[in-house]
């Protein structure tokens, strides 16, 4: 997927065993930054070299291996700035090993990173970026309400799917945590783009009319 509205550009890259969407934000000055590294980060690293981006910023929505398994290969370029929420800042810092075996990655973590808390904004580059707390498939699972200009989406990780949600039976999950979730999503426009983390893009309307999962009293 790639958007050029406003002066948005977004690239959409399949990482890792389980095609984790990975999201590459650039504005009009080539500043960017990266949603849910999940895999091998070769080919990113080359189109910013490429396409002479400026990568300032490392933006996880939770801290399963599938979504912050290449982190570290942005290290050099962003330093610290690396946000998670703070309930799953333990797998960030001590990634999983049973997972690391099933999905035949390495990854040591990383210990210098910063968290973001519901109702923060982060300002990289032209884009401003909203941090609304989404927890249900994680503790920490949040959403980024990505602006720049007139333009937004919504990047949902594991939180809202095309027509699914996030599983819940997995450790920190919870299904009743994650029906508030999608009642906090739900007002947000209708017209909003969601980005989810696996799987193709929507919107809050096409979820509202047609995901079976979503609230009853929602729809």
């Amino acid at each position: 997927m790639k958007q050029n509205t406003s002066g948005m550009r977004c690239r959409r890259f399949p990482l890792g065993g389980l095609w984790t969407n990975g999201y590459l934000f650039s504005d009009p000055e080539g500043v960017s930054f990266f949603v849910d590294p999940g895999g091998d980060m070769g080919e990113v690293l080359e189109h910013l070299k490429c396409q002479e981006l400026t990568l300032k910023a490392v933006l996880l929505t939770h801290g399963h291996l599938d979504h912050i398994s290449g982190v570290e290969s942005f290290v050099p370029l962003v330093g610290d700035e690396v946000y998670i929420a703070p309930e799953d800042a333990s797998n960030l810092e001590h990634p999983s090993k049973e997972m690391q075996r099933y999905l035949g990655v390495e990854c040591r973590g990383i210990k210098a990173f910063k968290t973001v808390a519901e109702g923060g904004v982060l300002s990289i580059g032209g884009f401003s970026v909203k941090v609304l707390a989404t927890p249900g498939h994680t503790p920490g699972s949040v959403c980024y309400l990505i602006s720049l200009g007139e333009e937004s989406v919504l990047a949902s990780g594991d939180t809202l799917f095309t027509q699914s949600v996030g599983r819940t039976d997995l450790p920190g999950g919870n299904t009743p945590q994650l029906m508030e979730s999608l009642r906090k999503l739900a007002k947000l426009p209708g017209r909003l783009v969601v980005l989810p983390g696996h799987g193709p893009d929507t919107t809050i309307e096409a979820e509202r009319m047609l995901n079976p999962f979503w609230p009853q009293d929602l729809t």
